[in-house]
């Protein structure tokens, strides 16, 4: 080991506990959408509908987690992973949304986290990763208020068969792209461009939230945010109002809703039609206590009102409208720095920006980095992928939570995204997030050097942790 690497290993040194681990999302890995009782989700429906996916592709078999489980657990646990975030599948556990439980759905995740805690992983259960069932979503989808209370039965009952067995439920992962990329610009199931719903499904997810936590009623609760550094790209009026306009929708929208119980009156104010959907008691529920707050993080945006601006085309891989309901004229610009394979702007220091701005701004809450990684073209050379700029990432991110806990942030835990290359939403098989590289034709598994390099992070915070003797 070189001077350097020794160096860097050793600033990235986490307090005792601190989760070092990796995500997924049931829908982008599981497959297997016909076996066992499995109903059909918005995105097997999203799928089949041609133009909505890059290249035709589907998730009928994903990367076969749902058959191959043991081996990818046994692959967390040579990674040395303490912790795993995961997602269940509605559809797999309720068919309909509704009613009647499948109790194979439940089993599958039974044996899963026993998997799990078996080999020393700490599993994180997430409740919905957007699949939302297809049933939900012909009686309105999350324009429907009904769906939130749907959703909270589905909750309780999933910890009531897994709350001995899971340490952390999280409710909805990253409410505003299931409200504002499935009803606003469709560029994600259920694919429809309906502004005035989006705000509308936005808020019914926020509700559904609020309800599974008082459904579940215990502890550990979490919700999670998906939030972005908002800079304008210059000091004029309209560049101004433009980074308020994107980091009201993007961030404070779901923030202050969790967190302070109300909704910012600038955000209200910037959307088109009546906000007629907030109930009274809506926001105390939406408010109910949580124990962890899970952000997910991976990039800075740059904002510009000026006229004959551009929509960034990055995040679209097929056509599609704006998601910024209310702020269409708002383009984003480059702010200068490298990209990964998304098109998405690497800069660490905006996670830095994030996790003290809610540590500054908000009630105090225990927090966790849940998903942040980056797509890369990788290459498989003689059986090895050197994605150097991978590591680069992660080990830059890493270094940026490290700098947030110095700055006294309660920061918990780091998850990757993702444990493995997998479905990548409407680009399909087309971008590789993994730590861990798969062949989608032969289901192989291989660990990339950046999975190599993380697990001996991992270890090294293992071996400086203090023991029991």
């Amino acid at each position: 080991m070189t001077t350097q690497e020794e160096q860097t290993r050793a600033g990235l040194r986490f307090p005792t506990g601190f989760a070092l681990g990796a995500a997924t999302s049931a829908y982008q890995i599981e497959g297997a959408v016909r076996d066992d009782g499995r109903g059909t989700s918005i995105w097997d429906t999203f799928t089949k509908t041609p133009g909505r996916v890059l290249n035709g592709h589907n998730a009928d078999v994903a990367i076969d987690h749902y058959h191959r489980y043991r081996e990818d657990v046994a692959l967390m646990a040579d990674l040395g992973l303490t912790a795993y975030r995961f997602s269940v599948s509605w559809p797999r556990i309720q068919p309909t949304g509704s009613g009647k439980v499948n109790q194979k759905g439940l089993d599958f995740y039974k044996r899963l986290t026993d998997e799990l805690r078996q080999h020393g992983i700490d599993p994180w259960l997430t409740l919905y990763h957007w699949d939302l069932p297809q049933e939900l979503e012909d009686k309105g989808g999350w324009p429907n208020r009904d769906v939130a209370y749907c959703f909270a039965d589905f909750a309780a009952t999933v910890h009531a068969a897994l709350k001995d067995h899971v340490h952390t439920f999280s409710t909805v992962n990253e409410p505003w792209c299931a409200a504002f990329l499935g009803y606003a610009s469709g560029e994600h199931a259920p694919g429809r461009r309906e502004p005035q719903n989006a705000i509308r499904g936005a808020h019914h997810l926020n509700l559904a939230h609020g309800l599974a936590v008082q459904a579940m009623g215990a502890r550990r609760v979490g919700g999670c945010v998906n939030l972005y550094a908002v800079n304008p790209a210059t000091d004029s009026v309209e560049d101004l109002d433009a980074a308020r306009r994107i980091d009201g929708l993007q961030n404070r929208f779901f923030l202050d809703a969790l967190l302070l119980g109300r909704y910012p009156e600038d955000v209200l104010a910037d959307v088109p039609g009546e906000i007629d959907f907030i109930q009274p008691g809506d926001m105390k529920t939406i408010n109910a206590p949580i124990d962890v707050l899970l952000v997910n993080y991976y990039s800075r945006f740059t904002v510009s009102g000026a006229p004959g601006g551009r929509q960034s085309a990055a995040a679209a891989p097929t056509d599609s409208g704006s998601p910024w309901v209310g702020s269409e004229h708002v383009s984003f610009v480059s702010g200068g720095q490298p990209v990964t394979a998304m098109g998405w702007e690497i800069d660490e220091s905006g996670l830095v920006e994030v996790l003290t701005r809610v540590a500054r701004e908000y009630p105090a809450i225990p927090m966790v980095v849940s998903e942040n990684g980056a797509a890369f073209d990788d290459v498989l050379a003689d059986g090895r992928v050197h994605d150097r700029e991978r590591q680069a990432y992660v080990e830059a991110h890493l270094g940026a939570c490290k700098e947030a806990i110095d700055a006294g942030v309660p920061l918990e835990g780091y998850f990757a995204w993702s444990l493995m290359d997998n479905f990548e939403w409407a680009w399909g098989y087309g971008k590789r997030f993994g730590l861990v590289h798969v062949d989608f034709e032969t289901q192989e598994r291989r660990l990339k050097d950046s999975a190599l390099w993380y697990s001996e992070i991992i270890r090294q915070n293992r071996r400086h942790e203090p023991t029991d003797s």
